[in-house]
């Protein structure tokens, strides 16, 4: 069982990982070179995550995609998919719930880049693509490892949202933070402690690692 949750807990962080940053970059990418009237709207809204309590945006999911409501219906109903009490319902509330931890580091990194060096690149007859990916990108290292780690790690310790959009169901959406709340009732506190060390010891190794990377990049860029 502590195999199995510590695996599925992994396996819904990498993902949520991994697609946050391919919607990500493109986001952040507009909001650092944008002048939208829009802008402080959409910045606002990828920020609310920070300051919500998860169970409000937990109870906000429930409504929109159970099967009550017009989204969850017509998901279950074409693609046999239900948003609520499964692997798909905790992996649309973390891709929510962890959104600013990818989008704000990647934007500040991407402003903090000089104009001139994109505005070279154009007139050497690079397109914004090629721009991207062969001048922005391998200039915000730090910021996307940032990013990726954060979120990493936001989602490997979710609780709120995951509960309340997946319940406690062992296999499918029982993740190491609803299974040390879930021990602690049960006052299995051996258990709990095992998750509780674990991921303890995962936060440490991942946050020691990108102050690691982070120092050397600052090292070489000096």
């Amino acid at each position: 069982m502590f195999l199995e949750t510590m695996l599925l807990t992994f396996k819904v962080a990498f993902i949520t990982t991994l697609i946050l940053l391919i919607i990500g970059v493109p986001i952040a990418l507009w909001l650092s070179n944008t002048k939208s009237k829009i802008k402080p709207i959409i910045e606002t809204i990828v920020s609310m995550p920070l300051v919500l309590p998860p169970s409000v945006i937990g109870f906000y999911l429930l409504i929109f995609l159970g099967p009550s409501s017009s989204i969850g219906t017509f998901v279950e109903n074409w693609f046999d998919i239900r948003l609520v009490l499964s692997f798909e319902g905790i992996l649309i509330g973390s891709i929510l719930f962890s959104f600013p931890f990818m989008i704000h580091p990647i934007q500040s990194g991407l402003q903090s880049l000089p104009k001139s060096l994109v505005e070279a690149s154009y007139t050497l007859g690079k397109t914004k693509l090629q721009t991207l990916f062969y001048i922005q990108i391998p200039n915000i290292k730090n910021s996307l490892l940032t990013g990726i780690v954060l979120t990493f790690a936001h989602t490997v310790g979710e609780f709120g949202v995951v509960l309340m959009i997946g319940g406690n169901i062992p296999g499918e959406t029982r993740l190491a933070s609803i299974a040390i709340y879930d021990e602690v009732e049960a006052l299995n506190y051996d258990l709990a402690s095992q998750y509780a060390l674990t991921l303890f010891a995962i936060s440490f190794v991942i946050l020691l690692f990108v102050y690691t990377i982070n120092r050397k990049f600052s090292g070489v860029l000096r």
